[in-house]
């Protein structure tokens, strides 16, 4: 349920004892760009909305315009101001801060005030007003996991290190192999207990908080919660986990797959559907026993349309999914990835784990999507996934392809799906094709621009020279 709205008097009275305000949005890499304004600044356009330079949708992440410039932002429209609009129920203090207030905006046309295509929380609430027209709404989770590194107290600051040394010279947080240790995090048990502490206190609580498979890895499971708010949260807890870090010389990395012959970062995704009361509509009221797989035997018709319709718009939304060249590093054969179109029940080797009874309370029926890593943006995440969905309940469609097995190794198999793009060229030529599914259900604006961008991803890299080109061919060709 949304909160009030707040009026002019109320918020004057929420920041009576403040001098400044921090606002932020997102761009297409889930970044945040914001600046801290005035008071009385924030007041005057609270409800207005004011000008923030489009330049940050014509820019990748380290501020290189896009090689092809891109519609929204480009020199021939003087790369001119967008119209950005505080979501004022978004409020909250920056802990680490001195309390700042904290608000998030959302980027809107300024001739049309509409979102601007490329705008995450705006496209993500475009289709969750799609589910809403019809009664519907959309319950969200998220897992991300992360590598960490310490910077060495001689540096003077983890970022000069970065720039200035090798990166396989990070020394890890912690050495080894060793999940869901308890002795571990003890080693950094303040900054451990902050990261957790301050999630809470920043409204983006975790639920469950340990360490990983892997030298310095930890994963975070995010309170479960309604779509917009989860994105939302999910964006926020990274803001976190740098900023709190940075205070113990602590660089957490979010790529896909930073260590060779390691595990990699997921970013998982947990997705369900609920009627305008909260219930789960993805869960049966009785048992199917003529299922045609057992695996779906918990799940309602709305449930198995939905899984259908995910998996058959899988093979087109993977940029969104595994957005960068590091993204496929991580979705490669047997090390616990998903790299096929399947499904399956309690299956953590698929691509959308089904997770409903008889192993889970009917009530948390939900799917988690497995393919992401934590370098994608949670906002597209979201909207493409219940844009697939909704497409596979409007059209009716059927689970195209049988569970996959138990101990069924999925990059062989021979009952799965398609196997997934394993390149982000790959994937973005699908993705932008005259008759994809992201057409479909994304709109051609969006897939345009987010296209756009993974090209100029790929064109970077067809022309960088990699450590390992210089290690195989520097004395011996």
């Amino acid at each position: 349920m949304a909160k009030p709205a707040l009026t002019a008097d109320a918020l004057e009275a929420l920041l009576a004892n403040d001098s400044k305000v921090k606002l932020a949005g997102l761009d297409v890499d889930g970044i945040l760009r914001g600046k801290l304004v005035s008071k009385s600044k924030f007041l005057s356009i609270a409800s207005t909305g004011f000008g923030f330079c489009s330049v940050i949708f014509g820019w990748d992440m380290h501020d290189m315009t896009y090689v092809r410039e891109l519609k929204i932002s480009n020199a021939e429209n003087g790369y001119r101001d967008l119209l950005a609009i505080p979501d004022l129920q978004s409020f909250r203090r920056i802990p680490w801060e001195d309390n700042v207030p904290f608000f998030l905006i959302t980027f809107h046309d300024p001739d049309t005030k509409l979102p601007i295509c490329a705008c995450p929380r705006g496209l993500l609430q475009t289709q969750l007003d799609r589910l809403r027209q019809k009664g519907y709404g959309a319950m969200a989770g998220a897992e991300y996991e992360f590598y960490t590194f310490q910077t060495p107290d001689s540096a003077s600051s983890p970022a000069a290190f970065l720039q200035n040394n090798p990166t396989q010279q990070l020394p890890s947080l912690t050495e080894g192999m060793f999940g869901y240790s308890l002795t571990r995090p003890v080693h950094n048990k303040d900054w451990y207990y902050q990261v957790f502490d301050t999630c809470e206190e920043f409204a983006c609580n975790i639920e469950g908080w340990h360490t990983e498979s892997g030298p310095g890895v930890f994963e975070a499971a995010l309170e479960f919660n309604e779509a917009a708010q989860m994105a939302d949260r999910a964006s926020l807890f990274k803001y976190v986990v740098k900023s709190v870090g940075a205070q113990h010389r602590i660089t957490p990395c979010f790529m896909a797959k930073p260590k060779q012959g390691l595990p990699g970062n997921s970013g998982h995704m947990h997705v369900s559907i609920v009627d305008e009361s909260g219930k789960n509509l993805l869960a049966r009221e009785t048992v199917d026993e003529n299922a045609p797989w057992k695996d779906i035997a918990g799940l309602s018709d709305l449930g198995r349309h939905f899984l259908a319709g995910v998996l058959e718009g899988l093979p087109d939304i993977m940029p969104v999914l595994a957005p960068t060249i590091n993204s496929y590093k991580r979705l490669v054969e047997n090390f616990w990835a998903p790299v096929t179109v399947s499904w399956g029940l309690e299956h953590r080797a698929a691509s959308i784990r089904l997770i409903a009874p008889p192993t889970a309370k009917a009530s948390a029926t939900r799917f988690e999507i497995r393919v992401p890593g934590a370098d994608t943006n949670p906002h597209y995440v979201l909207a493409a996934v219940l844009a697939c969905g909704w497409r596979g309940v409007e059209k009716k469609l059927e689970i195209p392809c049988p569970p996959l097995a138990m101990g069924e190794n999925v990059g062989g198999s021979s009952d799965a799906g398609a196997r997934l793009a394993k390149s982000l060229r790959e994937a973005t030529a699908k993705f932008t094709a005259k008759d994809s599914i992201a057409r479909e259900v994304l709109g051609d604006d969006f897939v345009d621009h987010f296209g756009g961008t993974r090209e100029h991803e790929i064109r970077l890299f067809d022309e960088a020279v990699t450590d390992w080109e210089m290690k195989r061919y520097i004395e011996s060709v």
